[in-house]
């Protein structure tokens, strides 16, 4: 790829905290292979305001929320009539704003405009007061007591867990939590790899892949022997689909890979993905980290036979993320950590384990945060997936490699900035960023 494609350009300090970008600009493009197409999402979505259709699901919403929440004094109006003029002209980034305190601050004498939500989301006030009440109304341990306060602990740990299934249209019984979409791949690695793999199988992953997907596979290979094979990109700057469809065969074990790409901002076609590899005989895990958050997900519709996600990139807490699992492929796995809560019976020369999930969650979990998820899943539920995803413009501003070294060698740079949105940002601070860079392009223009 020319560097010609790329705008670099440092920028000094503006109400936006930015320090480098890598814009990558222009309408969207597509890259098709035999019907197969890449999707790469443009940088600025435009809202159309005349958009009569979108503005009634926008009121809608708002009464929605209103309804649910009402976190929002300025909104919080006791005629319909009223919620529905004001609700008209507001956009979902002006309405759920409020729910957010965490943005309701200044930073150098400026208003904070947070966009760096593919690294982390912020969390509504909802997820806040969900480990509030956990912590002062019935902190206890779970699946081990028979006290009031473990007895309902249990119940709120489980019906979070149901929650995160209904959300990605699974069975609890699929659902493991994790610390984190990391650990996730990991226990699938160590699990599912060490058992299943051997010498000359081959795992197929693609260069824009996060560290999170290549490193735990690099370990699995250098103990079975397997080797690692790397989809490269296409001259659009998305995964070569028809390398990857060359790349399949017997020899194919398993296919590790995105949903969304957390540098390229490329959404695959992931059901022809796996049913490719499903047809040579290969499981497909996916990294489902960057579209869970951001659209609608349904793991009976891709038949993705492993997904893993983040809590904290889907407006929930830190330390905390979940496994999807085929029944069939958790049943045969055997566990990944040992200890408490995974056993069925323990006795001095060995042990008998439970079943899927708990064989999967040693020791005591992330009870608070599994709860805080399951409120962040009530939270974007009550908003709708589709009406986000409707709404987001794909651009968040931070500076480095994004855990992407490899994708960044490919592409012959050091490091990017990146302009990643959610939900509750608004049209202005996509405004207030495009002036910033203006303004910080002509700044290193009147160089020359």
């Amino acid at each position: 790829m020319q560097c010609s494609k790329l705008l670099c350009a440092s920028i000094y300090p503006r109400p936006l905290a930015i320090h480098s970008i890598l814009f990558r600009g222009g309408a969207q493009s597509v890259a098709r292979m035999e019907g197969i197409g890449a999707l790469k999402l443009p940088s600025f979505r435009i809202i159309n305001p005349n958009n009569t259709t979108s503005q009634s699901a926008s009121t809608t919403l708002g009464l929605r929320l209103l309804r649910r929440f009402s976190t929002s004094a300025s909104l919080n109006v006791s005629s319909t009539v009223k919620q529905e003029d004001t609700l008209s002209s507001l956009s979902l980034g002006d309405i759920t704003r409020p729910d957010f305190p965490i943005l309701h601050q200044e930073v150098n004498g400026s208003k904070l405009v947070y966009f760096d939500n593919a690294a982390t989301s912020q969390k509504p006030k909802a997820v806040l007061k969900a480990l509030q009440n956990y912590y002062e109304g019935y902190n206890s341990n779970v699946h081990r007591g028979v006290h009031y306060l473990s007895a309902r602990a249990t119940d709120e740990y489980e019906l979070a867990r149901r929650k995160v299934a209904t959300f990605i249209n699974a069975e609890s019984g699929n659902i493991v939590f994790t610390r984190n979409a990391t650990e996730a791949i990991n226990l699938v690695a160590y699990s599912w790899g060490l058992t299943n793999l051997k010498p000359e199988d081959e795992v197929i992953l693609t260069v824009a892949e996060h560290h999170s997907a290549i490193v735990p596979w690099q370990l699995v290979a250098q103990k079975t022997g397997a080797k690692l094979k790397f989809v490269s990109l296409t001259k659009d700057e998305l995964p070569d689909i028809e390398m990857y469809k060359e790349m399949l065969s017997g020899k194919t074990k398993l296919v590790v890979i995105h949903h969304v790409s957390n540098v390229l901002a490329s959404i695959l076609p992931i059901e022809d993905i796996i049913l490719l590899a499903q047809n040579v005989g290969a499981k497909v895990l996916v990294d489902a980290c960057q579209s869970v958050p951001h659209m609608v997900v349904d793991v009976q519709s891709l038949n993705a036979d492993f997904l893993v996600a983040s809590s904290h990139k889907m407006c929930g807490p830190t330390g905390v993320g979940f496994l999807y699992g085929k029944t069939e492929l958790l049943a045969a796995m055997p566990p990944f950590l040992g200890g408490g809560e995974m056993i069925s019976d323990v006795f001095l020369d060995y042990s008998t384990y439970a079943e899927s999930p708990s064989r999967f969650e040693a020791g005591t979990p992330a009870i608070a945060e599994a709860i805080g998820l399951g409120a962040a899943v009530d939270y974007l539920s009550a908003i709708g997936m589709q009406n986000i995803h409707n709404y987001e413009h794909g651009v968040a501003i931070r500076s480095g490699h994004h855990c992407a070294q490899p994708l960044h060698r490919y592409l012959g740079v050091n490091a990017s900035a990146r302009a990643s949105l959610h939900f509750y940002n608004t049209h202005k601070e996509v405004d207030d960023f495009i002036e910033a860079l203006n303004d910080t392009v002509n700044f290193f223009l009147s160089f020359k």
